[in-house]
């Protein structure tokens, strides 16, 4: 008796290894899609390429003491002074249309060498990155050009 015992006890039963497939079937339909969809981590990503390059535009402005201007479409963004373009920003290639605002839209950092900013609706300037449910909605404040995310 001691030795079926043991010998019973050694693996695992076949409902056991059932319930195991069923729980690896599960996560492979559900999850693993979920986690392999990159494009709400590209967009999340580019929110927050978005927000730092926004506010060293800002920074960079008041620095050189000249106006930079921001022009935003449904693309991207960019970044030019009197010289020309200094930074570009484009959407990820996964979204060709990463901000979901129409027509497009500037702020002008350190207008007229001011110190203050002005934007194109001349009151606050809200974009929101994403499609679908991955959104991100950050807002450029007018007067002080803080960027900041909005809940």
């Amino acid at each position: 008796m001691g030795a079926r015992a043991r010998g019973a006890s050694a693996g695992f039963t076949l409902v056991e290894l059932v319930m195991v497939l069923v729980l690896i079937g599960v996560l492979a339909v559900f999850a693993v899609p979920r986690m392999l969809d990159l494009t709400a981590w590209r967009l999340r990503a580019y929110a927050d390429a978005l927000q730092a390059e926004t506010a060293a535009m800002h920074r960079r402005a008041l620095a050189q003491r000249r106006p930079i201007t921001a022009t935003i479409t449904a693309a991207g963004v960019r970044y030019s002074d009197a010289s020309g373009t200094l930074a570009t920003l484009d959407c990820p290639p996964a979204a060709s249309a990463c901000i979901a605002e129409a027509g497009p839209r500037t702020v002008v950092f350190n207008a007229a060498n001011t110190g203050r900013v002005s934007t194109s609706t001349g009151s606050a300037l809200l974009l929101t990155v994403g499609s679908g449910s991955a959104q991100r909605r950050l807002q450029i404040e007018a007067e002080t050009g803080l960027i900041r995310p909005v809940p």
